[in-house]
């Protein structure tokens, strides 16, 4: 009879794919300052304040960040601009101081812009420009129609799961880039409303980078909002004075008939 270690020498036991991940895996922790646990505790003195608490680790942070970004992301609606970019914008009477202050901000983006004017006149095109070329830096741009914002934020609300919708909130208004189409065109609940002037107080007050587009005259917008609007240190107020693209065709029809 074979003693049982000489049996065991002899079996050849195959590795199957399961086996080969387990065996290649690094059991090095990706973050070697939280062990991945996803918070630290900082080394101060006994008596200090923050001894003993937990904060998150730099790696979480990232990670929260970049869960941020890609639900701004799924939120807004950029993806259906893409032909709206600067070299797309139309160029015209009307248009040209509009398209150089955007253009301009674009590339350095600081403080707020006010685009105003008749409908098709391209604000809504400038202003999804500016979006995509600061998104290309990889920073936070929310494109978001105001009523629909609104709409959104209230089916999302529910009282039961407070935090969730603060959260996303949260992420909303301190969004590096927003992007406020339509101001004004908004028929909103008083609830609503002063979730919108919250967002635009907020961002007001950390002075972030942000654009507003409407169409409407001043006495349609909340007065709370439009005195943040035409502050002069902080807004650049843009009129475009043009013709509705959609009509600029059937104009110069027109133009060339009576020639």
């Amino acid at each position: 009879m074979k003693r049982i270690g000489d049996v065991l020498t002899t079996i050849s036991i195959p590795i199957g794919p399961a086996s080969r991940t387990a065996a290649r895996a690094d059991p090095r922790p990706a973050c070697a300052r939280c062990q991945d646990a996803g918070w630290v505790r900082l080394e101060v003195p006994v008596n200090h304040p923050n001894f003993g608490k937990l904060f998150p680790c730099d790696c979480k942070i990232q990670e929260q960040r970049e869960r941020a970004r890609d639900s701004l992301k799924r939120l807004s609606n950029l993806e259906a601009f893409q032909q709206h970019s600067f070299d797309d914008f139309d160029v015209v009477e009307g248009t040209e101081d509009a398209y150089d202050e955007v253009l301009a901000f674009a590339n350095e983006p600081s403080g707020w812009l006010y685009l105003h004017g008749g409908c098709g006149v391209g604000k809504t095109h400038l202003a999804v420009a500016a979006g995509l070329h600061i998104r290309r830096t990889n920073q936070n741009v929310l494109f978001a129609v105001v009523p629909d914002l609104l709409d959104h934020l209230r089916a999302t609300f529910d009282p039961g799961r407070g935090v969730a919708y603060d959260d996303r909130f949260n992420a909303i208004r301190s969004a590096f880039l927003l992007i406020l189409d339509d101001l004004g065109t908004e028929n909103t609940t008083p609830w609503a409303r002063e979730k919108l002037y919250q967002l635009i107080n907020h961002r007001y007050n950390e002075r972030l980078p942000t654009i507003i587009t409407s169409n409407q005259e001043h006495k349609l917008i909340d007065e709370r909002i439009l005195s943040r609007l035409l502050d002069t240190h902080l807004t650049r107020d843009i009129k475009l004075d043009a013709l509705d693209y959609r009509r600029r065709g059937r104009a110069d029809y027109f133009r060339a008939s009576r020639r």
